[in-house]
């Protein structure tokens, strides 16, 4: 069934308005996947938690947000996305405060998942919001480019407040400034937004929410459990194989529902699946970075929470300049491709870099550099992976589309923190005990975890080249006229027309970009007709 036509802002400038808090939403939802990650040094001897745990502070929240983005997804295509935004922003709000009162470690797990939970609302019907707010291809290309460098730079934006916060006030507030943030959002956005919902009766998935949550959190479990029991053992074996068969079992149940959480004709075209899985893997890589580098900066070279939050400054330019600057430039002209890849490649050598760092290495020769990389690779990424990745849907489909690739963030970033957390303290304690004739000083124990660090960067490294080979051969290289598409649709009477342009470019044998999307994103075929 059709859906209905979100009303068009009344002015460019309510337009760009609504843009601000839907940004703002999108800010606070990406701050907070990080902005606790300069507060754990401190956090964790306030609450106690041990090394192999540290790493639940953060994949509790984004274990949560992923797992349940697909059920908000669709919450946000039939109860309205409007609704939606703003229900989620006031729990997101109360689980922000609920964190920052927590007194020991399961009540901040608790608030942290919480915290996901709501997210998984708010993050899609934030995106799909968008989606159907800005339909003319130059203003489109504009604000995508805008709320890509919001999703790549928040990361770093969260390092620094969460620096400031924890030197000036307590690691508790990195929490709490989610509270008026949210706030402000939701006055913003009752105010400027316009409500747009899918037509027809709203059937969930309930069967795939319990089995492809209970899969991840499996998995995330038995990785977690590696670096005290063993790749080998059968604590760790166990709950890798049967993550697997949940969600092997999730899979087979999405093609038999009426409303499948996950409906199969949205990762069917090449195109995006590719940049669900680019932007999946430069967050493993990115948070990854964040995690090793913030404790590589406080514990290693001895810097306070501020100073590691001014320390990751140059990377977030980096950030604004990609996304801004480039990305947003090309990404009307360049197929995704030409674009994602390179990025890839260069977060690949930010990691690699780390290999070149010792406990002695001046900051402009190790931690500046590898950032830069980062920088500029995530900047490259994120604005295509995230335009590709919703561009041509049905507009039923505008909130699943949009939570598929926050899953793909969230659910990488979950698995990526706990497996790259657990190398990195296994080869720490491998150092340790193959060198324990030099003793324990303050000096051998840092040595030792960065020992860690650097083979969990290799290991991230290899992981996001593989996924560059697999994204250049899997995306498909669209013209950008595809978006004349679109061009065409609205100048022919909006968004309920679409379809009907569609069809007569169909009819006329264009394989336009959008009509391929289009039909892929309603029956479920690849391009080449399969």
């Amino acid at each position: 069934m059709a859906s209905t036509k979100a009303q068009a802002p009344t002015a460019d400038s309510r337009r760009w308005a609504a843009l601000f808090f839907i940004g703002l939403a999108q800010l606070m939802i990406v701050l907070d996947g990080t902005v606790v990650n300069i507060a754990l040094p401190s956090l964790q001897r306030d609450l106690g938690i041990s090394d192999g745990d540290r790493q639940w502070i953060i994949t509790a929240y984004t274990l949560a947000f992923g797992s349940l983005l697909l059920l908000g997804g669709r919450i946000a295509d039939y109860t309205g996305r409007k609704r939606t935004f703003l229900i989620g922003l006031l729990g997101f709000a109360g689980a922000s405060a609920l964190g920052g009162a927590a007194d020991n470690f399961e009540m901040l797990l608790s608030a942290r998942a919480l915290q996901g939970g709501f997210a998984a609302l708010l993050g899609p019907s934030a995106l799909s919001l968008l989606t159907v707010t800005f339909t003319q291809p130059k203003e489109r290309a504009k604000a995508f480019g805008i709320w890509g460098a919001i999703t790549a730079v928040g990361g770093a934006i969260g390092l620094l407040a969460g620096g400031a916060l924890t030197d000036y006030l307590d690691w508790r507030w990195c929490l709490y400034i989610s509270v008026p943030t949210a706030l402000v959002a939701v006055v913003g956005g009752y105010a400027m937004l316009a409500e747009s919902r899918s037509g027809g009766r709203a059937r969930f998935d309930i069967p795939g929410v319990l089995l492809v949550t209970g899969g991840l959190v499996t998995i995330v479990y038995g990785t977690s459990q590696a670096e005290s029991d063993g790749w080998g053992s059968a604590e760790v074996i166990g709950p890798l194989a049967g993550g697997a068969v949940l969600l092997a079992m999730f899979a087979f149940v999405e093609r038999r529902v009426s409303q499948p959480m996950l409906p199969p004709r949205l990762i069917a075209d090449r195109t995006r699946g590719g940049a669900y899985l680019s932007a999946g893997l430069a967050m493993v890589a990115m948070f990854g970075a964040f995690l090793f580098l913030t404790y590589y900066l406080q514990v290693v070279k001895g810097y306070s929470p501020i100073r590691t939050g001014v320390a990751f400054l140059p990377m977030t330019v980096a950030v604004l300049m990609s996304a801004g600057g480039l990305s947003a430039r090309l990404l009307p002209k360049v197929p995704p491709r030409m674009l994602i890849v390179p990025g890839m490649l260069l977060i690949a050598s930010g990691m690699l870099w780390l290999r070149t760092m010792e406990t002695d290495t001046a900051y402009v020769e190790g931690v500046l550099v590898s950032g830069l990389l980062l920088g500029f690779g995530a900047g490259m990424i994120m604005p295509v992976a995230f335009d590709y990745a919703t561009h041509g849907v049905d507009q039923r489909d505008a909130g699943v589309a949009s939570a598929s690739v926050n899953t793909a963030q969230q659910i990488s970033s979950s698995i990526g923190t706990a497996l790259l957390n657990t190398i990195a303290t296994s080869a720490t304690a491998d150092y340790v005990a193959s060198h324990a004739s030099q003793g324990r000083s303050p000096a051998f124990a840092k040595k030792a975890m960065l020992e860690g660090f650097v083979t969990a960067g290799t290991w991230a490294a290899g992981i996001v080249l593989a996924g560059a080979v697999i994204v250049a051969v899997l995306m498909n290289t669209p013209r950008p006229e595809h978006q004349d598409v679109t061009g065409d649709a609205e100048s022919a009477g909006g968004a309920e027309d679409t379809e009907s342009v569609l069809a007569h470019h169909r009819s006329q044998g264009r394989r336009s970009t959008a009509a391929v999307v289009s039909r892929g994103g309603v029956d479920g075929r690849d391009p080449d007709g399969s």
